[in-house]
């Protein structure tokens, strides 16, 4: 165990998104639909990295989802960042919130009203994002992006219609879990790797970090599991990681304990990549309800929310909100479970406090190693430990 000396010279440095200042380069992934809510956010907050809310199909629990899914949706999405940032009053919050929403727009309006820190965005390019924050809002934006080709558009469209440019960039591999920015026959390209991807994504933002005189920084998201990882990472030049898988199996996690446990119990094997009524490849956990859908066993018996613009009811295999509503509660057999490359490696549930100085001490011994036998200080020093940071 390092010394608390060596906590301050080794320690990651911290997360700097505009004025908003992580002390641990973290960023929970967003997952829905209801894996990551106010529960799991502020924990993420008060333990010093980043915590996401994810938008989509928020509004379930709310007595008149059926019969008003979008109204349900917006409520509980401001009553779910009210939580997390009463319960996290010194902590950052975000919103993920999915570009292919038919409500898009509004989702973002509201999260940014109702005074989310900051709004994550992906599946798809949110190249209008700019155009649908409140005037005077001061809600930082990150595009979630595949390539350095998409970074590049994102800056150049923004920069052209706003004149902004993202406050950083999350860069996603093809080991995430969930929806994937790849066609399916790319996933398991190495040119496609995030080893790979970071470099590009970096050097196709440095020119509109010269113009724009400030930072964009980039944070490397997708099979990333260990503090080791995260310290391969930052020395590659990302500002911080996303992680998402990490977070499900702990106890502050918003899912269902059969949620979670389909997480421990995850072999190797279980991992597999299914086409999503979304239009995108995504990963997930094999399962009886996967297996119908492949043999054209399940239809869905009626859209409840239309909440994909790329869906086409009745002609998709299943309603994707419904299933994953279904797994978020725990009915497994009626549902199924996104899940990251390395879900197999989750064998415990821990508190999301115990995970964060996991990771944290896992990057300070990688980081010593690194130094060699001679303590040599890191330019870049942590201003906190992770048992102080936003208690």
């Amino acid at each position: 165990m390092a010394t608390m000396t060596e906590r301050a010279t080794y320690a990651p440095p911290p997360l700097a998104i505009g004025n908003l200042t992580a002390p641990i380069p973290i960023i929970q992934g967003g997952m829905g639909v209801g894996i990551s809510m106010a529960g799991l956010a502020s924990a993420v907050a008060r333990a010093g990295g980043i915590g996401v809310i994810a938008s989509v199909l928020i509004g379930m629990n709310e007595t008149d989802f059926h019969k008003d899914p979008r109204g349900a949706t917006y409520r509980a999405l401001e009553k779910q960042i009210r939580l997390a940032k009463k319960a996290a009053p010194n902590g950052i919050i975000g919103v993920n919130i999915m570009v292919a929403l038919n409500d898009y727009g509004e989702t973002v309006r509201v999260a940014a009203k109702a005074g989310a820190d900051l709004i994550i965005s992906g599946a798809g390019l949110p190249l209008g994002l700019p155009g649908f924050l409140p005037e005077g809002c001061n809600t930082k934006l990150v595009p979630i992006v595949s390539s350095g080709r998409a970074a590049r558009i994102i800056c150049r469209r923004w920069n052209l219609h706003f004149s902004r440019l993202p406050d950083a960039i999350v860069v996603e591999g093809p080991k995430a879990g969930g929806h994937l920015g790849f066609k399916a026959e790319d996933i398991d390209s190495p040119e496609n790797y995030i080893e790979n991807l970071v470099p590009q994504v970096i050097k196709a933002v440095k020119p509109f970090e010269q113009k724009g005189g400030r930072a964009i920084p980039v944070i490397a998201a997708g099979g990333i599991y260990t503090g080791e990882d995260i310290y391969k990472f930052i020395q590659m030049g990302a500002a911080g990681v996303q992680m998402g898988t990490r977070f499900v199996a702990t106890y502050e996690c918003d899912a269902s304990d059969k949620f979670k446990q389909a997480y421990i119990n995850a072999k190797k094997e279980d991992v597999t990549i299914i086409n999503s009524p979304v239009g995108m490849p995504g990963r997930a956990l094999k399962g009886k309800f996967i297996e119908k859908a492949k043999a054209g066993e399940k239809r869905p018996h009626r859209c409840v929310c239309k909440c994909i613009k790329t869906c086409n009811y009745p002609d998709t295999p299943y309603c994707i909100g419904m299933a994953l509503i279904n797994a978020q509660r725990g009915n497994i057999k009626s549902g199924f479970v996104f899940c990251g490359s390395n879900v197999w490696r989750v064998n415990k549930m821990v508190s999301v406090r115990e995970l964060m100085d996991e990771l944290v001490q896992g990057y300070i011994e990688t980081a010593m190693k690194a130094a060699g036998p001679k303590l040599y200080p890191s330019s870049r020093t942590h201003p906190l430990s992770p048992h102080t940071a936003n208690p």
